[in-house]
């Protein structure tokens, strides 16, 4: 640890008093968690300091002038600076983040193809539930174009496309074709991500190694955000099997009320 802060200003130390202390601030000289930025979320977690003490990670943020601050809940014990630690990501959460932002690289190159290549993102966000992605489109989204979209991305989900992460000057990256979020600044060295040689985007977030890692990709809702842009919400993962769950369940229950022993009759028994 080398700066540590109880949230108000910097300080040696930090204990817990009756319960759980809140609100610290602790800063290490390098960092597993990726930071909040570019629509993707920060990862969660623990540290654990050699003494015994436990921070529960609930956020992190890079600073302008670039340190990686982690605000903790301290469970237990007392935290110094200069404690040696061991930080620890939450695993599960960060594998479906990194389904989601892949999910996102996916989306936008399938919304090209279908819709054209006026469209261009304008605007993301990744957890570990879904992905929202706005992008510049003219209209409302046809059902049938959401379905040719949605096959696209699955596609290329089952071709087990390797995922690729690269370092590369910017004059590089540009004539590899990837695609760079409108209105950016990017520096001389940029981060490139290719899905196979599907997708190549500017990208400083967290991918899986290969698309078939997404499992399956589902839109769940298309919308208008703002005068020609629009939004579209989609799961990957286990978020693909909750969403199968919840319609199932809908499914049932309207089934219960209009007392039917098939769902199958349920769009008859409604008309």
């Amino acid at each position: 640890i080398v700066a540590l802060s109880d949230g108000d200003e910097l300080t040696d130390a930090v204990s817990t008093d009756d319960g759980a202390k809140e609100g610290v601030l602790v800063v290490l000289d390098r960092t597993p968690f990726y930071a909040e930025s570019g629509g993707q979320v920060a990862d969660t977690g623990v540290i654990a300091t050699a003494g015994g003490a436990h921070l529960a990670v609930t956020a992190c943020k890079k600073t302008p002038k670039g340190y990686y601050v982690h605000t903790c809940t301290l469970l237990d014990g007392v935290v110094q600076a200069g404690d040696k630690v061991i930080a620890s990501v939450e695993r599960d959460r960060r594998h479906a983040i990194m389904r989601n932002h892949t999910g996102a690289h996916l989306l936008q190159k399938a919304l090209r193809e279908v819709l054209g290549a006026h469209v261009h993102q304008a605007g993301s966000y990744e957890d570990d539930e879904r992905v929202r992605f706005d992008f510049t489109h003219f209209n409302a989204v046809t059902p049938q174009e959401l379905a040719e979209v949605e096959r696209i991305v699955n596609a290329k989900i089952f071709e087990a496309l390797p995922v690729h992460i690269k370092v590369m000057p910017l004059k590089e990256a540009k004539e590899l074709g990837a695609m760079a979020l409108f209105g950016e600044k990017y520096g001389d060295i940029v981060r490139v991500v290719q899905a196979g040689e599907f997708s190549t985007e500017f990208c400083g977030g967290t991918h899986v190694n290969n698309t078939a890692r997404l499992g399956l990709f589902k839109i769940i809702s298309e919308s208008s955000v703002a005068s020609g842009v629009r939004r579209i919400e989609g799961v990957t993962g286990r978020g693909v099997l909750q969403h199968m769950a919840e319609d199932a369940k809908t499914i049932q229950d309207a089934s219960s009320a209009l007392k039917l022993n098939n769902p199958a009759e349920l769009p008859e028994a409604c008309e």
